[in-house]
């Protein structure tokens, strides 16, 4: 059995599908943006802004000033080691010259009667004193240093503790500030989403149900999707508790929508065959009979049995012979296949 709705009928819903998708993704496209661009309500926190001032200030400079001295420490510690070592090489040299001239001399007399071997030994060890002087100022330096070092680690473990303090706080505030931001799109989509709810049950057989179902689309897109990649860490539960809820009064009403139509039915079933008829549209009962099933009822039937002609679960008139041809005819098509005779509908008689 041919479907009843018009070829042209079949295009324009492709195309008002088509205007709905279109316009669930240009909504999408907006929400993207809007929901992205929600953080620049808030603006954005440093670890300075939580840190105490003064102690904060009084650190730093402390923290500069030992740095100050420890390069000058390690610029002086340069330069003397740069002495030492040209002390150091000063009286390898004349230690070395003195063992030679030692080797060569023609001794004639006593040694420590000697005028020039006494006077090379007082200057050995004049280079020697010089030499350990340097080595004095070196090792100074070298102290002086290692308290700067001692100094500096303890302001630094301050300026750290400080530190970590301020960033305790920050990451409180930011937490705080992730929280409102969630709340400020939950705000805005979970809304969206309910609407889009309402529109579905009571709007979507309406001639504009191309933009309802577009709006529901980019809504579910909204809540489901975009809202993930900004969920806090609890962020799920709002998600799929508001996703749980909705299926719940979803699944409630359409388990209640299941009953009321069953005892609709029932009650549908009870009236007269010919008043029934009247009620369905020819359209919805031929596309029903184009699936096999009962217009009335919408339970099976056998329709390739020429024999049939009343649905055996509602009693409900589906097939009759023409008036004009005796040709077998829907009782829901309004002319004939075979003569072309309009068919001579019969208004129900009440009691």
């Amino acid at each position: 059995m041919a479907n009843g709705t018009r070829v042209s009928e079949r295009w324009f819903n492709a195309a008002l599908w088509l205007v709905a998708l279109l316009f669930a993704g240009f909504l999408i496209g907006l929400g993207s943006l809007v929901v992205g661009d929600l953080p620049q309500v808030e603006h954005r926190y440093t670890v300075d802004q939580f840190l105490d001032p003064e102690p904060a200030r009084a650190s730093a400079a402390a923290l500069k000033q030992i740095r100050r001295e420890q390069d000058d420490a390690r610029r002086q510690a340069e330069a003397a080691q740069l002495a030492l070592d040209a002390a150091r090489s000063a009286t390898e040299s004349a230690r070395e010259t003195f063992a030679n001239w030692l080797k060569t001399r023609n001794a004639t007399q006593r040694v420590d009667q000697d005028p020039g071997l006494v006077a090379r030994t007082e200057g050995l060890d004049q280079l020697k004193a010089a030499e350990r002087a340097v080595e004095e100022r070196l090792e100074g330096l070298n102290r002086t240093a290692f308290e700067l070092g001692e100094r500096e680690a303890a302001l630094s473990a301050a300026d750290g503790a400080l530190q970590a303090e301020a960033q305790a706080r920050l990451d409180s505030a930011e937490r705080g500030q992730e929280l409102r931001v969630f709340g400020y799109r939950l705000a805005l989509t979970l809304p969206l989403l309910i609407l889009a709810g309402w529109l579905l049950m009571k709007r979507r057989r309406t001639r504009n149900w191309p933009f309802v179902w577009g709006f529901a689309f980019a809504a579910a897109f909204a809540f489901f999707v975009e809202l993930v990649p900004y969920l806090p860490s609890y962020g799920g539960y709002v998600q799929y508790g508001v996703g749980a809820v909705l299926t719940l009064v979803g699944g409630r009403a359409a388990i209640n929508a299941l009953h009321a139509y069953r005892e609709r039915q029932a009650l549908v079933e009870a009236r007269p065959d010919a008043e029934r008829r009247t009620e369905i549209a020819t359209d919805e009962a031929l596309a029903r009979l184009a699936r096999k099933v009962c217009p009335g009822c919408e339970r099976g039937i056998a329709l390739d049995d020429p024999a049939t002609n009343f649905c055996p679960h509602c009693g409900l008139g589906v097939f009759e012979r023409c008036s004009a041809c005796a040709q077998r005819k829907s009782t829901f098509e309004r002319f004939c296949r075979g003569c072309g005779e309009r068919r001579m509908v019969t208004a129900a008689v009440t009691g």
